[in-house]
């Protein structure tokens, strides 16, 4: 005779579930990145979807008859009192291009200037605010030109561009809709290949999408697929022989000028830049309201500190502050997230450091000081196959919303890779200096 069990039970049977979840997804990217065989990788994303399937039936039941988000009247609202409209409507819109109506417009307003009091002049950081647009050859330092890319082809006669791995999937997709007697090994080949679609290669994607007669809206083949970059390409001055882009992220122009910024404040460190200003991503299918869209407004700030020495001289002001912390050892055991002091996450080394860790907790009171609701608010770790190599530790501060845990602010410790890579390519020192006292001497 089985027992009924208590919702929390079934919560934490939820909680491992997940847990078991983002292991498995750590496991495929790691096979991906290193090479791993198709068949291995196909039995990754198998037992993956097969785990999610488990917790999305999971957490239905849990869910009961708890009252469901209405997005569509959610959105309705929106609309009719103009916070958000899409741009150009009467035009026939854009996708992921949208305008602020009035109440949007003061709430945005309202929001910045509580963001800049609260981090620029609280903390009497330097503020910038540098150009959108950005010379080939700086992004190109950083690393964003050869990053941010997809496989595309175009459909010749219109040039118009499909992503290729998608197009892939669909086509899966249609062909088992219409065979639906196909024998079951058959059906699992096809499925097979599909859930490899992001994995294969330039060649091996414009192979398979002959196989599966893959034809653009003009009815031709397509052409042999491409790189596609988000980026937004344009050129610098009237000869178009200057490349340029509008920036991916604000954080490069605060790089660039290091140098300055750190004679501005006399040469001493640590020190805080900030910017406040525009991105833009030419994502390929904007898609979730406002949270993939191709142009939104960034609050940014680079704090460069000596990385011998990453206390911060006000960390006692918010030892105290208890934040919820999903650390990667609990994403992949428990899936339970841990509500600790960030003195204690310091000592126990779960935050980094205490820079770090000063940092998230200011975030923490902003958003609390804008009326974001406690309960729905936490920093997820980033795991190992997450993790660039330079950086020391990354945690991303995350809104529960209708969509799910969204990634809303990046707290990462980058190390010196911005400063090196720049510095590197211009021949120009990134440094700083520091008095010793009293004076060593050093034999080199």
């Amino acid at each position: 005779m089985s027992e009924e069990k208590t919702p929390q039970q079934m919560q934490d049977d939820l909680d491992a579930l997940n847990a078991q979840i983002t292991s498995q997804g750590a496991t495929v990217r790691t096979l991906k990145k290193e090479g791993g065989t198709a068949e291995a990788i196909a039995e990754a994303v198998q037992m993956l979807q097969k785990l999610k399937i488990e917790a999305g039936a999971m957490t239905e039941l849990l869910q009961g008859d708890k009252p469901q988000f209405n997005r569509k009247a959610f959105d309705d609202l929106v609309l009719r009192k103009m916070f958000v409209v899409p741009s150009f409507e009467i035009h026939g819109g854009v996708k992921g291009l949208f305008d602020l109506g009035p109440p949007a417009c003061a709430l945005k307003a309202a929001m910045i200037d509580l963001w800049r009091k609260h981090f620029v002049l609280n903390e009497q950081m330097l503020e910038m605010e540098c150009t959108n647009l950005t010379p080939e050859v700086v992004l190109k330092t950083s690393g964003h030109v050869d990053r941010f890319t997809d496989l595309m082809v175009k459909d010749p006669p219109t040039g118009e561009c499909f992503r290729a791995d998608k197009l892939l999937e669909d086509a899966i997709d249609h062909l088992l809709e219409e065979n639906p007697t196909m024998p079951t090994e058959e059906k699992e080949d096809h499925l097979r290949i599909q859930r490899q679609a992001d994995a294969f290669t330039p060649k091996e994607l414009d192979e398979l999408l002959i196989k599966y007669n893959c034809k653009g809206p003009s009815g031709e083949a397509y052409s042999p697929s491409f790189p596609f970059n988000l980026m937004f390409k344009t050129s610098i001055g009237p000869e178009g022989t200057a490349v340029g882009f509008l920036r991916p992220e604000t954080a490069q122009g605060l790089f660039v000028n290091f140098r300055r910024l750190l004679d501005l404040n006399a040469g001493k460190t640590p020190f805080a830049a900030a910017q406040i200003g525009l991105g833009f991503r030419n994502e390929i299918a904007p898609r979730s309201g406002l949270l993939r869209v191709r142009e939104f407004c960034m609050a940014e700030i680079e704090h460069f500190v000596n990385p011998k020495d990453k206390t911060h001289p006000n960390f006692a002001t918010i030892a105290e502050k208890e934040l919820v912390l999903f650390g990667r050892d609990d994403q992949l055991g428990s899936g339970k997230t841990k509500k600790i002091t960030c003195g204690e996450a310091v000592k126990s080394g779960l935050i980094n450091n205490q820079t770090l860790a000063y940092f998230m907790a200011r975030t923490q009171l902003y958003m609390e000081k804008i009326g974001m609701d406690p309960l729905r608010l936490r920093f997820r770790q980033h795991l190992a196959t997450e993790m660039a190599h330079y950086a020391a530790d990354c945690w991303d501060l995350e809104i529960e919303s209708s969509y799910g845990w969204v990634e809303c602010v990046g707290h990462a410790d980058r190390a010196c890779y911005d400063l090196e890579v720049h510095s590197k390519a211009t021949k120009t020192p990134m440094l700083a200096t520091q008095k010793v006292d009293p004076p060593q001497e050093i034999e080199l």
